[in-house]
């Protein structure tokens, strides 16, 4: 049976950081720094999130759909996932969500870390959705 625990807390945590970054804009109490630790916190929520989905999207394509030998790395295991239509939308964008987990892996340059949180509601959409279908619940 596969626990969907750590996937549901990150992504929830995702979800109401990314919330909190939009929001930010608006609060004029933030200072600059507060503005940029809340960005690279959302980042960092992503990366969590990101991380726990493919390693939780292993599992799933090994135990429930009986994919006998799937690869220990998130690109492939994502276009597995897509050749069995567990997303509702291109592996295109999942793979822009995987190199977005890449860069900023690397390196937290102030461009890299803009093209990650532009990425960010579309993730969260997506991951939402994966979730759904694995789990087979509503989310919450």
């Amino acid at each position: 049976m596969i626990d969907y625990t750590k996937l549901q807390k990150s992504l929830k945590h995702l979800e109401l950081q990314y919330e909190n970054y939009c929001n930010a804009q608006y609060r004029k109490e933030l200072t600059e720094l507060d503005k940029e630790g809340i960005s690279e916190s959302t980042i960092q929520r992503f990366e969590t999130c990101y991380d726990s989905l493919w390693k939780v999207l292993k599992r799933y394509l090994i135990e429930e759909l009986g994919i006998p030998e799937v690869p220990n790395s998130p690109k492939p295991t994502l276009r597995l996932a897509f050749e069995n239509q567990l997303f509702s939308s291109p592996i295109e964008q999942w793979l822009h969500y995987a190199n977005a987990r890449i860069d900023t892996a690397n390196d937290y340059d102030k461009d890299k870390a803009e093209q990650c949180l532009m990425l960010m509601k579309d993730f969260i959409d997506d991951a939402i959705g994966l979730y759904q279908t694995m789990t087979r619940t509503t989310w919450e």
